[in-house]
């Protein structure tokens, strides 16, 4: 995610990202929902206290389990949230499509961009699509033609993928900000 990162900001989008925790402490197994949601937290605050960033359109997002935080997140936004955006969302385990992570999916408060793989075995597109229907806040996705949980593509470089997705939250985003 570093790399698409820092490809949001060449589009020209302020971008925070972070480590939660487990990952800081170079623990495998993560913590549970509260402790995740309060480090989220706690760097949107750090965030909005930065010179020039106090006003700006905040989007949350993350990737796989941030991505589901930051849909957590949105059922209590923050002041100033304008939507959310998940990468490779983690509908269930991988293989495991009966234990869905969709409960609070209903009571989001903000517009939900979902990007991901057409092969993402935490979730494919036709999962998802009844799950989004579903959103509070309305939801949109965007699917990556043959890709995976980590949005790659077998044969298709990475920077070819990684434009595309980059236009894709782009749009989005100047949409809502």
């Amino acid at each position: 995610m570093t790399r698409y990162a820092e490809a949001f900001a060449a589009a020209g989008l302020d971008v925070v990202t972070f480590n939660f925790p487990y990952l800081q402490a170079g623990r495998r197994l993560p913590d549970r929902a509260p402790v995740l949601e309060a480090c989220f937290r706690a760097v949107i605050d750090a965030a909005r206290a930065r010179p020039g960033l106090a006003d700006v359109a905040l989007f949350l997002g993350g990737k796989s389990m941030g991505g589901r935080m930051a849909t957590q997140l949105a059922t209590d936004p923050p002041a100033g949230a304008r939507g959310v955006v998940s990468f490779g969302y983690p509908l269930h385990p991988p293989g495991r499509p009966d234990k869905p992570r969709t409960a609070h999916l209903p009571a989001l408060r903000l517009p939900w961009l979902v990007v991901q793989g057409e092969r993402d075995s935490f979730g494919t597109p036709a999962e998802l699509e009844p799950v989004l229907a579903s959103a509070g806040a309305g939801a949109t996705l965007q699917v990556v033609e043959g890709g995976d949980h980590s949005l790659l593509v077998r044969g298709t470089p990475i920077d070819t993928i990684r434009a595309r997705v980059t236009g894709w939250v782009d749009s989005w985003t100047a949409a809502r900000a």
